[in-house]
């Protein structure tokens, strides 16, 4: 059976559905193929969505344990319940797989469950479980595949006792001792989950610092916080061997740069070094699609070297985030339909969801000293901010960086309670070309935590009142 699209998204995640559904809006006939059997990607099924959920949960349980009582509400008996904990995860997230679907038969996007590869310009086969073959023949193929985790060589993963993110997500119990190899966002995410439901965790991390992308004194700020919510972290420290015990696992760890061998015992192994492009059996190699360094070749509007074949998200260059493939999916297909479109790439946030958030926009201090670029530094902390006090908070602090000469803003850094929505303003700015004074003169609501963001903005002119 064949059938004609103009456009045709292998890969229904953030980015792919969102393609998909602005292809449909902008009059092409169009189809999206799936293999998971549940629409939303890694982001939705195994990754952002039901981690976040958990980080919820386990934050509720650590907050009625730890906190309540200061602000004079007492509660006895408290425990956890992990099987309803995970229950309530899963349906969550089914029910945002079937708003996916719902918005699929609103916008008249045909949904195509199965694994697709591409076998020629213009021809997607799809085969479904069963084994069977669809044809699609497409004007346009977008490849949105996204990416899976990256294997740390010689250790097999078993999703039970050395696990994925995947399987951290769906551990039966709590384990007494967590060893996270990998010091990046989604091994600290899931590691404070089972850190607050009573696991003992233990990070080992190649480079000398935790997440290593982000701004130095983030990082930092971040290990000590952590330290003192009870983890453990062996930094330049590589993990060499993996062996499975009756009642866990044994690791051998050394010296990144090279020395005596130790051994660390876990009764589960989270593998979180990072993530890489997933574009295996996509049948790229035949059709001579470019690759670098195993991530698909584009030009500037994510056409590759072959007509017809597209690609954005994961498997392109670029920071591997939802919201980064949501945005490259809706402009992707507004240049096939002829219209324009563009991402400034150095707006693009990060955050990280642990308590308290981080969240990040731009150059850091490190890239600009980097760069050679002069620039000043406006600082705020949240000790002094009266909403983050009065809620029973103010660790972290909120940092921008500004050109010393046109006071541009160049980059922010935020560690604190619900950085990753308060770095939306600066993002804002930033897409605006605004100056750290534009921020600055803004009025922000009191008692609100964005008048952080006010006050490092006027800190940068070291005009801040409250510090």
């Amino acid at each position: 059976m064949s059938k004609a699209y103009d456009l045709v998204v292998i890969g229904g995640g953030p980015g792919g559905y969102v393609a998909a559904i602005r292809g449909a809006q902008l009059g092409m006939k169009t189809a999206c193929v799936e293999m998971r059997g549940a629409l939303g990607g890694t982001c939705l099924n195994v990754g952002c969505i039901p981690s976040k959920h958990l980080l919820h949960a386990s934050h509720a349980f650590e907050e009625a344990s730890h906190s309540f009582a200061a602000m004079g509400v007492k509660t006895t008996g408290l425990s956890v319940d992990l099987k309803q904990m995970l229950a309530s995860k899963d349906e969550v997230v089914h029910g945002l797989t079937q708003g996916i679907e719902f918005l699929f038969k609103k916008n008249k996007v045909d949904y195509v469950q199965g694994r697709g590869r591409i076998e020629a310009k213009g021809k997607v086969v799809v085969t479904d479980a069963d084994g069977a073959e669809t044809t699609l023949a497409a004007q346009n193929i977008l490849i949105a595949t996204g990416s899976e985790s990256t294997p740390l060589p010689g250790i097999e993963i078993d999703e039970k006792k050395i696990v994925t993110s995947t399987g951290a997500l769906e551990l039966k119990k709590v384990p007494k001792k967590l060893v996270i190899i990998g010091g990046g966002v989604i091994g600290l995410e899931l590691g404070v989950v089972w850190r607050r439901l009573g696991a003992e965790v233990e990070v080992i991390e190649f480079l000398d610092k935790i997440l290593p992308t982000m701004d130095g004194e983030i990082s930092k700020t971040m290990q000590r916080i952590l330290k003192k919510a009870g983890f453990t972290f062996r930094l330049s420290t590589k993990v060499t061997a993996a062996k499975k015990t009756k009642s866990g696992v044994s690791l051998t760890v050394e010296p990144a740069k090279g020395g005596d061998a130790e051994t660390v015992e876990a009764d589960v192994v989270l593998v979180a070094i990072g993530r890489r492009p997933f574009t295996e059996g996509l049948g790229l190699e035949a059709l001579g699609v470019e690759m670098d360094r195993g991530k698909v070749k584009i030009d500037s509007h994510y056409r590759t070297n072959v007509e017809g074949i597209w690609a954005i998200g994961d498997v392109i260059d670029g920071p591997m985030l939802a919201h980064k493939a949501e945005d490259e999916g809706a402009v992707v297909a507004e240049l096939m339909a002829g219209q324009a479109g563009h991402i400034d790439y150095d707006c693009i946030p990060s955050v990280v969801y642990t308590w308290p958030e981080v969240a990040s926009v731009g150059r850091s201090e490190e890239q600009l000293k980097a760069l050679g670029v002069i620039y000043k530094s406006g600082k705020f902390s949240f000790q002094a901010n009266s909403r983050a006090r009065a809620a029973g908070g103010g660790e972290g602090f909120v940092k921008i960086l500004a050109d010393a000469e046109t006071d541009q803003i160049l980059g922010a850094h935020i560690i604190g309670p619900d950085a990753g929505t308060l770095i939306a303003e600066i993002v804002l700015a930033m897409e605006f070309g605004a100056s750290a004074e534009d921020i600055a003169r803004t009025s922000h609501a009191h008692p609100t935590l964005n008048e952080a963001v006010k006050e490092a903005a006027m800190a940068v002119d070291g005009r801040q009142i409250h510090a």
